[in-house]
């Protein structure tokens, strides 16, 4: 009976749903927190711009309720595990199900089990919402909340040299040949760095080579007259693949992309340290919430009566909570080089998950 982790399916399907519900909550609660305050601190941007009304502070929540769940959906489940155990260990259902014979490992089960469940759930609605939103919302930044970016594709903005001249761009959109670039800045310099012309535009695409600006804005430094230009070609020698190498935003990619991406800088001889570690955390990252019941099992066990229940609840969560302190700090050791890509994005896993055992065998088992 050790060896079966689900002796009894109506046991189990009992504890899911309690967790389940637990989770819900708990997240509901800390998103809708959360968005209040980011809401406060940034709608006075938002609203600083002519023509943005509710509409805009309504577009500029659905962009970040998705990263907001990603986020704090590993705290949700560690804290509803906190919660969930509590209540069985008051209610002394967890020692009715020991005295039945059940394991620690056993009475844990269940909630592992949709643990796990909630981190392939987390996976697919990562790859699925959560980059679009974010590149969305980085796009939309970049313009300073002005104009919404129309194109589901649309990207943060770049900053590239061609020779001495400086392209740069607010967002880009589109792919290969068909990249365009919105708000677009070309700075025409002399070797010595000093600005001889700027050239403004609203949009410029591919001319094969260099990028032809529509209906510029010509600033001469030297004389300070400003002229019109139907179109003018700029920056011959920047490619469309430099660009999509250039504006790379591991965040805003998926995971089959991302990877992509990360081929493409290494056949172009560039480093990719954090582009691998980021790749790597976004399997280990949505699998921290199956690691969250181990780490607060602690306050499942031990008399409710004995006075240790509280602060087998802040061992748990201390446990918790030290673990995203150290994926955290291995994700940024890894991002400069410290540590390798694998290492960084797995090695908290591994030792916490190695602690939580410990912790769970000689306390229980």
């Amino acid at each position: 009976m050790q060896l079966d982790f689900f002796p009894s399916w109506t046991l189990t399907r009992y504890l899911a749903k309690m967790f389940v519900a637990r989770i819900l909550a708990v997240l509901v609660m800390l998103v809708l927190v959360l968005l209040m305050l980011d809401l406060l601190s940034t709608s006075g941007e938002i609203l600083a711009v002519e023509g943005n009304g509710q509409g805009e502070l309504l577009t500029y929540a659905g962009y970040r309720i998705p990263q907001l769940i990603q986020r704090f959906l590993p705290y949700s489940v560690l804290l509803a595990t906190i919660i969930a155990l509590i209540t069985l260990n008051q209610n002394s259902e967890v020692i009715a199900m020991k005295a039945s014979g059940l394991s620690a490992h056993q009475v844990l089960a269940p909630l592992l089990l949709t643990a796990l469940l909630v981190s392939a759930i987390s996976f697919a609605f990562n790859e699925r919402v959560v980059t679009r939103a974010t590149a969305s919302l980085k796009a939309w930044e970049a313009t300073e909340y002005g104009a919404l970016p129309k194109e589901e594709d649309a990207r943060r903005g770049l900053y590239l040299t061609d020779g001495s001249d400086i392209l740069s761009a607010t967002t880009t959109t589109g792919r290969g040949d068909r990249l365009s670039l919105q708000g677009v800045t070309w700075y025409s310099r002399k070797e010595t760095g000093q600005i001889v012309r700027q050239v403004r535009a609203d949009s410029a695409v591919f001319a094969g080579p260099g990028w032809r600006l529509e209906d510029a804005v010509i600033f001469d430094v030297g004389t300070a007259e400003t002229g019109d230009a139907a179109d003018i070609v700029v920056a011959p020698g920047i490619t469309p693949s430099q660009i999509e190498l250039e504006s790379v935003d591991a965040d805003a990619l998926g995971f089959m992309e991302l990877r992509d991406s990360i081929q493409a800088y290494k056949a172009s001889g560039r480093p990719t340290a954090e582009l691998e570690a980021k790749w790597w955390h976004k399997l280990s990252g949505p699998l921290s919430a199956f690691l969250m019941p181990l780490l607060g099992a602690v306050a499942a066990f031990g008399l409710a009566r004995s006075g240790q229940l509280f602060v087998r609840a802040i061992i748990g969560m201390a446990l918790g909570f030290a673990y995203f302190v150290v994926d955290n700090a291995a994700l940024a050791m890894g991002s400069f080089g410290g540590y390798p890509p694998f290492l960084a994005a797995w090695a908290p896993f591994a030792l916490f998950f190695l602690v939580g055992e410990t912790v769970l065998i000689r306390t229980e088992e």
